[in-house]
């Protein structure tokens, strides 16, 4: 089985701060996730110059899809970026890991998210999508969905729907299941009457977190896990450190997972999300799959930034092999 990855085409520059006041400054409600213009960036900019800073591939599809690779899952990307050295940055990880990169290169700035990371771990984004934003229904290549069994799609391509809606019709008439990550409650409050549109007409799987899904529906997990099910295959409601639910048709699993220091929480979604489908294509239970990701959440919380070093991949996927063994 082989996953389509679509989403942001980002590089992430992630900064430590020292209290919450540069939130504050620069209008930017924690916690979320805030598309800023460039003259914001150049002021975000301005006010990290002397943080330190870590810069990783991002971009909540991309994240999952590298991770998923990693994995040994067969997998591909696409996204558009600029002809640029964070474009070129960008193309090389996905490579890195084993994605096939279906990137659109064009002449502009490449995108980027500037997470901040408060002291309890939470992460704030600014996000200049730049050419990121720039992807267009015609970019996307029937050709390109014919090769894959899946479509993972991210929650913060809510900006353009015509591409959505193109998107979702072509997976759907070349018959792949159609996997939807909310990613953010502020998206999620801003685009709510076109989400609910589109989940009974064209999603299989959704993952959400509890914010997300109550931004959705206003209503809690376990409602919220009833009354998705309804309109579509497998829903995955994540709670952070309460763990994860799992609901299919009438059948909710719950996931616990443990209370464990966080240094960066960026990412963990996404890693929760690639645990949880490779599970799933690997054809392990719910809750197996449901715990390798709330393993892989864990140990991307540990360190800053989405992505894990080589050494801590080759680390985690022998204890994957251990969750999986006792399925």
């Amino acid at each position: 089985m082989k996953i389509l990855g679509m989403g942001n085409a980002l590089v992430d520059v992630l900064a430590l701060i020292e209290d919450d006041k540069i939130l504050e400054d620069m209008c930017l409600p924690k916690g979320s996730m805030q598309l800023i213009d460039s003259e914001k960036m150049s002021n975000l900019n301005v006010a990290i110059a002397n943080m330190e800073k870590v810069i990783a591939c991002g971009g909540s599809a991309s994240n999952t899809i590298t991770a998923l690779s990693r994995l040994g899952i067969e997998t591909g990307f696409i996204g558009k970026t600029g002809n640029d050295f964070y474009g070129d940055y960008f193309e090389k990880d996905l490579q890195k890991s084993g994605a096939v990169a279906h990137l659109t290169q064009v002449d502009a700035i490449s995108g980027v998210a500037i997470a901040l990371i408060s002291k309890d771990g939470e992460r704030t984004f600014g996000t200049y999508l730049g050419a990121a934003a720039d992807l267009k229904p015609e970019d996307l290549r029937t050709d390109v969905f014919a090769k894959y069994d899946y479509l993972y799609i991210e929650g913060y391509l809510m900006q353009n729907y015509d591409l959505l809606k193109t998107a979702l019709q072509k997976a759907k008439d070349l018959g792949l299941k159609i996997i939807l990550d909310l990613a953010s409650y502020n998206v999620v409050e801003e685009n709510r009457s076109f989400l609910l549109a589109i989940i009974p007409d064209y999603v299989d799987i959704v993952f959400a977190n509890e914010e997300e899904s109550r931004a959705l529906l206003n209503l809690p997990v376990a409602d919220a896990l009833e009354k998705l099910s309804e309109q579509c295959d497998l829903v995955i409601i994540k709670e952070g450190s309460k763990g994860s639910s799992i609901r299919q048709k009438d059948k909710t699993i719950s996931i616990l997972t443990y209370r464990i220091p966080r240094i960066d929480t960026t990412g963990a979604g996404d890693m929760y999300a690639a645990g949880f489908l490779y599970g799933l294509l690997s054809g392990l239970s719910f809750e197996t799959a449901g715990k390798i990701g709330n393993y892989l959440a864990e140990c991307v919380i540990q360190v800053v930034g989405a992505k894990l070093t080589d050494d801590k991949w080759e680390e985690a996927k022998q204890t994957i092999q251990k969750i999986s063994a006792n399925n």
